[in-house]
């Protein structure tokens, strides 16, 4: 019963519960935004042990914060934001960005991953491997900047404005970035079919 009333809180409640030193409310929060936050820093790294390393940051920062915490936007919002962050620090601390089909340690590609379904027959598991490839590519292939705003949107279901909060930007910078991603991404799909 306690963990329904939980659930029904608002995120910005749980994290004033949290800073008051309830560590329920961590939980609580982690278990409802770790794996949005985890595809998106995943999907912008393409590779599984950066987005681990960078999740644990994410939600280190959450928890040194909390006590300063000020709900002044969406929990999300915030959240994106300090992923955001430490996403843009890996990047000026490693190597450029790799590709989103790169071999993880198990040598398996995440495409080979993300389109098995058991209920699939081969045939269909070839065509949603492939399809599924060709969105990944076209992610891949956005700029930086513009595969953040996707990528935060379709991920982390931020809107616009938290769009442009979580990166720095002008809304209408934010707008025209996930604007010419969509229409990036069409081109590209429309090419390779």
């Amino acid at each position: 019963m306690l963990r329904m009333v939980a659930s029904a809180e608002a995120d910005e409640t749980l994290m004033a519960r949290f800073a008051a030193g309830d560590v329920l409310a961590f939980e609580e929060l982690y278990r409802r935004h770790e794996l949005k936050v985890w595809r998106y820093l995943y999907r912008s790294l393409g590779e599984q042990a950066a987005a681990d390393d960078l999740l644990q940051d994410v939600w280190l920062a959450v928890s040194q914060s909390a006590r300063r915490y000020q709900p002044g936007a969406r929990f999300t919002t915030w959240l994106f934001t300090l992923a955001h962050n430490r996403l843009v620090d890996s990047h000026r601390r490693k190597r450029p960005v790799q590709s989103l089909d790169a071999p993880r340690e198990d040598g398996a590609a995440l495409i080979d991953g993300l389109a098995a379904d058991a209920l699939c027959n081969p045939a269909t598991e070839v065509e949603a491997s492939q399809g599924l490839r060709a969105i990944l590519d076209a992610v891949g292939a956005l700029p930086p900047e513009q595969r953040t705003a996707f990528l935060m949107q379709a991920e982390g279901d931020l809107s616009v404005e938290e769009i442009a909060v979580a990166t720095a930007v002008s809304f209408e910078t934010a707008k025209s970035r996930l604007r010419y991603a969509r229409a990036k991404l069409q081109q590209l799909l429309r090419e390779q079919t």
